[in-house]
């Protein structure tokens, strides 16, 4: 029988297997099987005399069998046959348990090689169950023992009950069977980027038969991998800009040119060429599909509202949709406030959020459906069937991560592909943009506002130096004695509640893996911590309150909003306050448990402090021991403010998820051998190639092999994710 890729399992080996490979790999096709590829090779060891074998280390040797001996064992039922072999210098034993059918096999005088691990038993060098193969002619078998011992040996990915030598004899089979394969690349690009055909590269990546066998194959597989992502990302952004859509030009003496003059700053280089390039797209008409990313306080939030106002002067309404209820109403409060009273009241800033008292609901979607309202921030609320809009021209998605593809589609559906703004204050290398927003125009603001005072960072090991817990107090009475304020934030609502019940509702996914690991929870919750400082001497004076997800909307915004007059002194808070809210009197950041937060999380909640002309201080506190990787992860923070030099960081230490799929932190990766740190060339490469591939050819016509395999790859799941980017 003939496989294809897409054969089912069950077909090429048995429903019996199939279900083992489901089970253990959630595997389903011949492909699957295939691409389920070494995570190592290893050599069977040099060809080395009997005599100087080395004990603990895998070695191959040619030796004729002397002798076999076969015997019951004695603590439990079978035989245990005793080989020995020589290679005329000195002697070995093979033992093999409940394998006397090779007696058979191993008759006195037949020559072979033989390759295992050297062991030693009552002072006798052993292998046990060895791999060997006999040879009858003498020179056939040194020859092809060279060749053996040089053959690199693949090791898979394994579990208990499909293991390694197993995974290896069944891929084995599954390419024996395997047909013609579909290649990506015509045979000048393979000329040209010196790669194998695509059913020699999976040959050679699990039967090498030297290391230039796999260091080819692999280079080839990895080069698919990024030509077939960035053609399908970059084929989704030419779908885009094939739509129609309204074109929202700005107007001379309109309501952005009236916002410019009054502003009493001057914007930044940055925010000056990234709002050229949003003004442009907000002209064409053709969707703009494009991700602002900058530093926390790089005003992006100004970039995006002066772009809402410029789709605004054609009647078109504006989206802002918010992670959390706390962050939305800052951004209504920003807003209006940057608005200035006049324009304030042409354009009604409405907040809808779900946890808003009924009435107040309903008065607010009246607005947004008349279209009264030309500027709407909300959170999920926006996605309701209840919510409609008189003329939705711009959506602008902060936070991207905190969204799932389907909540950004379902919002866009309420417009007739209106223009889409995303923007994030986690720094994103260039290759992971080019990776996971490759369907995206990326702008970036670097540059940042005149006037801030800057952050300083610190670790605090309490495990290694209790002492300094109590010195974090009285740090923090410190600047309120100065009249600045401090955030305090937990990994836990209730530290002393169970397990992950303790942790912040929608944060589970920030918790680093070797965190998540560890069977104990968080040491600090806000619970706690509110009590302790309301109780000892140094900090019992302040005026002290707590926030958390779990508190009604209103209440949550109450606090806040009294935190920003600065009747509070002292907050304990959850990551509730991780973007957005901009207190610029708060001077200091306490994070509690920092090593069970991600770099760029720690690096967002620094972000809250430091904002205005008050010095910032973040003191990042940890049982962590030195050396460990959550202790490096918090050090790392500590050591630099570039959040795009942390982004590389976090990315290393988080992994890169599934960069095609739906899930927002994959489980399967998409990408089996394309690291997007280590192979950046490559992805760079690949999306110039894939730009010149999609400029004359961008339905793949011309290409039916790379058609076949986007086909093949990305299913509708995948499809729909990459059209909902």
């Amino acid at each position: 029988m003939t496989f294809a890729l897409d054969t089912p399992l069950t077909a090429a080996l048995g429903e019996k297997l199939a279900k083992s490979l489901a089970r253990a790999f959630e595997m389903q096709t011949v492909g699957d099987l295939v691409s389920h590829y070494p995570r190592r090779y290893a050599k069977r060891g040099d060809l080395t005399p009997i005599l100087d074998l080395p004990i603990g280390q895998t070695a191959t040797i040619v030796a004729e069998v002397q002798s076999v001996q076969s015997r019951p064992m004695r603590n439990r039922r079978g035989t245990l046959l005793e080989v020995v072999i020589g290679d005329g210098v000195g002697e070995m034993s093979l033992t093999f348990f409940g394998q006397a059918w090779r007696e058979r096999e191993l008759r006195p005088g037949v020559r072979g090689i033989f390759s295992g691990k050297v062991g030693e038993y009552r002072g006798v060098l052993q292998f046990s169950h060895p791999d060997y193969q006999l040879f009858e002619d003498e020179l056939a078998a040194r020859e092809s023992a060279e060749e053996y011992a040089e053959r690199p040996l693949p090791f898979y990915p394994a579990t208990s009950t499909v293991p390694t030598w197993r995974l290896q004899q069944l891929i084995g089979d599954a390419l024996d069977g395997l047909g013609e394969v579909a290649d990506p690349l015509t045979d000048g690009m393979r000329r040209e980027q010196k790669a194998l055909t695509a059913r020699d590269a999976l040959e050679k990546i699990h039967r090498p038969r030297s290391d230039a066998d796999v260091h080819r194959a692999r280079h080839t597989l990895r080069l698919h991998e990024a030509l077939v992502m960035q053609t399908a990302l970059l084929q989704q952004r030419w779908f885009v800009r094939a739509m129609a859509t309204t074109p929202r030009p700005a107007r001379d003496g309109g309501l952005l040119a009236r916002f410019d003059a009054a502003l009493p700053f001057t914007l930044t280089p940055d925010q000056v060429g990234v709002g050229e390039r949003i003004a442009a797209d907000l002209a064409e008409g053709a969707p703009m599909n494009r991700l602002v990313q900058g530093e926390v306080g790089s005003g992006k939030t100004l970039v995006a509202l002066r772009a809402m106002l410029q789709a605004a002067e054609s009647g078109g309404q504006c989206a802002l949709i918010a992670p959390t209820e706390v962050l939305a109403g800052q951004h209504l409060r920003s807003i209006a406030k940057m608005l200035g009273p006049d324009l304030a009241a042409e354009l009604m800033p409405t907040l809808l959020t779900g946890q808003m008292p009924t009435a107040e609901r309903r008065k607010a979607s009246l607005r947004v459906a008349s279209g009264q309202a030309r500027i709407v921030v909300g959170t999920h609320a926006l996605l309701s069937d209840k919510t409609t809009f008189a003329d939705l021209g711009l959506i602008v998605v902060d936070e991207q991560h905190r969204f799932g593809v389907e909540q950004r589609e379902t919002l866009r559906a309420k417009g007739g592909n209106p223009h889409v703004l995303v923007l994030t204050a986690t720094p994103i290398p260039r290759t992971v943009a080019m990776t996971v927003f490759g369907d995206l125009d990326v702008s970036t603001i670097r540059t940042m506002p005149a006037g801030r005072a800057g952050i300083s960072t610190f670790v605090a090991p309490i495990r290694e130096k209790p002492g300094w817990f109590g010195r974090v107090w009285e740090r923090a009475a410190e600047e309120v004695d100065k009249g600045h304020q401090v955030f305090v934030v937990c990994a836990a609502i209730d530290a002393e509640a169970e397990g992950a019940a303790a942790v912040e509702e929608g944060d589970i996914d920030d918790v680093p893996a070797d965190v998540a690991a560890e069977s104990t929870g968080p040491r600090f919750g806000v619970a706690q911590v509110a009590g302790m400082l309301s109780r000892q001497a140094s900090t019992q004076h302040l005026r002290i309150r707590a926030l958390h997800g779990r508190m009604p909307g209103e209440e949550k915004d109450q606090i806040m909003r009294a935190f920003a007059r600065g009747e509070i002194d002292l907050i304990v808070a959850t990551t509730v306050i991780e973007v957005g809210v901009d207190v610029p009197n708060a001077s200091t950041m306490i994070i509690l448990d920092a090593d069970r937060f991600g770099v760029s999380q720690l690096h967002q909640l620094r972000g809250r402090v430091g904002r205005g002309d008050v010095p910032g201080l973040c003191l990042l506190v940890t049982d962590a021991l030195e050396g460990t990787p959550a202790r490096e992860r918090v050090e790392a923070v500590a050591e630099t403010l570039d959040g795009f030099a942390l982004a590389e960081v976090d990315l290393e230490q988080r992994g890169e998820g599934d960069v095609l799929g739906g899930a927002q932190s994959g489980s399967r990766s998409s990408l089996r051998l394309l690291r997007v740190i280590k192979d950046a060339g490559l992805i760079d490469r690949s999306r110039t190639l894939a730009e010149s591939i999609l400029e004359g050819d961008p339905t793949l016509e011309a290409h039916p092999g790379l058609a076949a395999i986007l086909d093949a790859r990305l299913g509708a799941e995948e499809r729909a994710a990459l059209r909902k980017n």
